[in-house]
């Protein structure tokens, strides 16, 4: 892909993930479409082993829009970061197509692996904010990481997790509607679970309550 069609394309991927742009002019001042831009050019150099020109575009980049992505990281097309300060991308990362990571996210590694140390994150994902994805492993396509996960594991197509550490609380057997990857139409499981036992404390009492009332019955027949 050309230079011109390059920036026609990063261009129309903020213009339809940011409600807030309300021109391409505003684009270019946009963290997300300077550092890829940016990112582009460093993963070229990275592929002929220009190392060092490679990570110096790249730190370059990272301090000018405090988006940190490593050359060597793979990227498909569709890629967009909104807001994005915080925002690091390792070494051995490899992104799918029309993926959107919200301010904070990180896609690391745990420290203790070798080779292929971060997470592959397939087509159509959404990592919300402050969301940490670290290891080697998957993270199925169309899925929802919630705000604020620390997500350590594999996470199955088409799922929606949540917490520290971040397990599955929905599962769907088809792709998400595009309009559903927002960052608040999650479920809370911890609201859920108390609501369960609030439910299931009332039951409890009022079983007590006639247990009681079958008891004082017997009692006045006796």
């Amino acid at each position: 892909m050309g230079l011109i069609s390059r920036i026609k394309n990063e261009v129309a991927v903020v213009r339809d993930r940011d409600p807030a742009i309300h021109s391409s002019m505003e684009v270019f001042l946009y963290p997300s479409f300077r550092v890829m831009l940016r990112y582009r050019t460093a993963h070229k150099l990275y592929l002929k082993k220009h190392y060092f020109l490679a990570r110096w575009i790249s730190q370059r980049a990272a301090r000018k829009t405090g988006i940190e992505i490593h050359p060597g990281a793979k990227i498909g097309e569709g890629f967009f970061i909104d807001h994005g300060t915080g925002v690091v991308i390792g070494e051995t990362a490899e992104i799918g197509n029309n993926v959107t990571l919200y301010q904070g996210v990180t896609l690391g590694g745990t420290g203790k692996e070798s080779g292929k140390r971060h997470p592959t994150v397939c087509d159509n994902v959404m990592i919300s904010a402050g969301a940490k994805v670290l290891g080697s492993f998957t993270i199925g396509e169309g899925s929802k990481i919630g705000a604020g996960s620390v997500v350590l594991e594999e996470v199955p197509p088409h799922s929606t997790v949540v917490g520290v550490p971040g397990h599955v609380v929905d599962r769907k057997d088809s792709a998400m509607p595009r309009e559903t990857l927002d960052q608040t139409d999650l479920p809370d499981p911890v609201q859920e679970d108390i609501m369960t036992l609030k439910k299931e404390n009332s039951e409890l009492i009022t079983r007590l309550l006639n247990l009681e009332d079958e008891v004082k019955r017997l009692q006045k027949e006796g």
